[in-house]
């Protein structure tokens, strides 16, 4: 990574939200929420990663029960392959560690390599596939878990229940 990153949770009070959706909108093609919105439910969590003042990342994720499900990770196109989107996943599965988090949930795009790659370097397994999930074009969302002991929170192996091409 270049310069010092520094990742910190966001509450609903936080000054960055807005940033959160500058981020979204350079990152996607229809981004289909609001940090603010996302923030007044009791059960999003996020997590934004800075290089000083800018705000170059961030992660969203829902944590119900003993489940935390990752909805969005979102990098600025040019801050890409730094280490930003490890760094927040890093984080993000730290919390799901102290929390005694028992699975980590999360969809991506098919045809989205670098994330799929990302997924699997922390463990990620690939539990199914969810056909025309994205609603832009239609692609489908391969589905990953990643199990934790929530005890120790240690990485509990898996296998892929269908084939990747990564």
């Amino acid at each position: 990574m270049q310069g010092s990153i520094s990742v910190a949770q966001l509450t609903p009070e936080a000054e960055g939200l807005d940033e959160v959706d500058a981020i979204a909108i350079a990152s996607f093609e229809s981004p289909q929420f609001s940090a603010r919105e996302e923030l007044s439910r009791p059960w999003t969590r996020c997590w934004i990663a800075r290089e000083g003042e800018r705000a170059l990342a961030f992660l969203i994720a829902w944590h119900v029960a003993d489940e935390l499900h990752v909805l969005n990770v979102a990098t600025l196109p040019s801050a890409r392959r730094r280490g930003i989107a490890t760094a927040l996943m890093r984080t993000s599965l730290g919390y799901a560690q102290v929390q005694r988090v028992r699975i980590v949930l999360l969809e991506v795009r098919r045809s989205n390599r670098p994330a799929l790659r990302l997924y699997r370097e922390f463990g990620f397994t690939a539990m199914g596939v969810r056909p025309g999930y994205y609603g832009d074009n239609g692609e489908d969302a391969v589905e990953m878990v990643l199990a934790l002991d929530p005890i120790t929170g240690s990485v509990q192996p898996g296998r892929d229940e269908i084939h990747l091409d990564v």
